[in-house]
């Protein structure tokens, strides 16, 4: 279980992120166009999961918005906003910023994402949702880097994942 702030006060996740090194756990997850899909849609390409509390809020934005800037630069890699957003909440966001290349990806039909990879909050005024946090993985699944944001609030390390991400 991670202990991380929200606005300074501490919260509990459940768990703890993938070990670098390890595989990463398999996902059921729901696209924009309400289809759902897992690691194996992604096979073959590197993968940044942009695990976020939600696209409502400031940090959040900005991250996907940064990744947005950076993706078009990573060869072989994909970056997966995941949130428990709706879809349609999900969808009007990219839409209003302008952004086609992060794909977001909600928890609408399947609540294990948040669980299985440790970043689903237990207490606090934002149980249930996730605490930001990012994983690399390379084209096979495996855990390239991981970092699960002290402070919910503050922005994630965009240099060290964009540099695990390209290997």
């Amino acid at each position: 279980m991670a202990k991380i702030t929200v606005g300074g006060k501490p919260a509990n996740t459940s768990g703890d992120l993938p070990a670098t090194g390890s595989k990463a756990p398999d996902f059921l997850l729901t696209k924009g166009d309400l289809s759902d899909v897992s690691l194996k849609d992604f096979q073959g390409k590197r993968k940044i999961l942009n695990i976020v509390t939600s696209l409502d809020t400031g940090t959040c934005a900005t991250s996907a918005k940064k990744f947005e800037a950076e993706v078009a630069r990573l060869a072989n890699t994909i970056v997966l906003t995941v949130s428990c957003d709706l879809p349609f909440a999900q969808s009007r966001f990219c839409q209003s910023e302008n952004i086609a290349s992060v794909v977001t990806l909600s928890q609408l039909r399947n609540r294990s994402f948040g669980r299985d990879y440790g970043v689903e909050f237990v207490d606090g005024p934002l149980a249930g949702l996730f605490a930001r946090s990012i994983v690399v993985l390379d084209e096979n699944n495996k855990v390239l880097y991981t970092q699960q944001v002290p402070e919910n609030g503050n922005e994630p390390d965009y240099a060290s994942a964009l540099k695990a991400a390209r290997g």
